[in-house]
């Protein structure tokens, strides 16, 4: 970690979703797809702690735990995936966000070291994202850290109508 600053990472708790929210809106942001964005707190709460959790998220604070002196500055979002080749699973990480302002201070690659370690812990075959073309600071940040791109693979998706269509036929 770059500077001398302390920091911790946690998993996010119940009473954590409005944080979660506001880490989710500013990605959104960043990533020029607010007007996509239809999380709720709700929505959130129930997803991530509800009765079937879908996922999981880590947080990341800048400052000391002792004392309730640390400021929130970046989150992960995740989940399980299986592969079949591997018969394992793996980690689907859906959004890593650091805060511009907390940015080049290793948040970043705390968080993937943290995900790396649980896919250890878990027994996992690998740990996976996407990212968008046209992130570059993103994707020459992942490649530092020895990521590799999947350019064989086409990502596809399906929503709204044509899911509800999808799902009568």
């Amino acid at each position: 970690m770059n500077g001398t600053n302390d920091f911790y990472i946690r998993f996010a708790e119940r009473s954590d979703v409005p944080l979660v929210l506001e880490f989710v809106e500013s990605l959104a942001e960043y990533e020029k797809l607010r007007h996509e964005c239809v999380a709720t707190e709700a929505l959130l709460e129930e997803s991530l702690f509800g009765a079937h959790p879908a996922a999981e998220v880590l947080l990341v604070f800048e400052g000391s735990r002792a004392g309730g002196r640390a400021t929130p500055v970046g989150f992960a979002l995740f989940f399980h995936s299986y592969s079949t080749f591997l018969a394992r699973p793996g980690i689907w990480l859906e959004d890593l966000f650091v805060v511009p302002e907390a940015r080049g201070r290793g948040y970043g690659k705390a968080l993937l070291g943290r995900l790396a370690e649980l896919a250890g812990e878990r027994g996992c075959g690998r740990l996976e994202w996407a990212v968008l073309d046209w992130n570059r600071p993103a994707i020459e940040f992942y490649e530092s850290i020895g990521a590799e791109a999947q350019d064989e693979w086409t990502t596809y998706r399906i929503t709204g109508d044509a899911l509800r269509q999808l799902s009568q036929m």
